[in-house]
């Protein structure tokens, strides 16, 4: 018989992995508790403490910067334009073979 995966909550996680912060219980301490594996406690403390910063309002990082949509569409009419000339003067060259 199949057995489907489980599926946890945002809350359920963070709570594991606050209680994992405390560190009043070892890993496999809280993993028998929760019913979960030790690395799984792991994970979640790890993926918490990366993502502290945004509960206060991170600022947003510099990769997010606005893109120039009018150059990208410049860009992609541009690349048109050369993809179809390709095209038809390969169609040319098949066609005197």
């Amino acid at each position: 018989m199949k057995q489907s995966r489980r599926k946890f909550t945002a809350k359920f996680k963070a709570m594991v992995a606050v209680e994992a912060l405390k560190e009043r219980e070892s890993l496999s301490e809280l993993a028998t508790r929760f019913e979960i594996h030790p690395t799984q406690v792991s994970a979640w403390k790890r993926e918490f403490l990366e993502r502290a910063g945004k509960a206060f309002g991170e600022e947003p990082s510099k990769e997010e910067e606005s893109v120039d949509v009018d150059n990208l569409f410049k860009q992609i009419g541009q690349l048109q334009v050369e993809n179809d000339f390709l095209k038809k003067s390969c169609r040319i060259r098949i066609d005197q073979l």
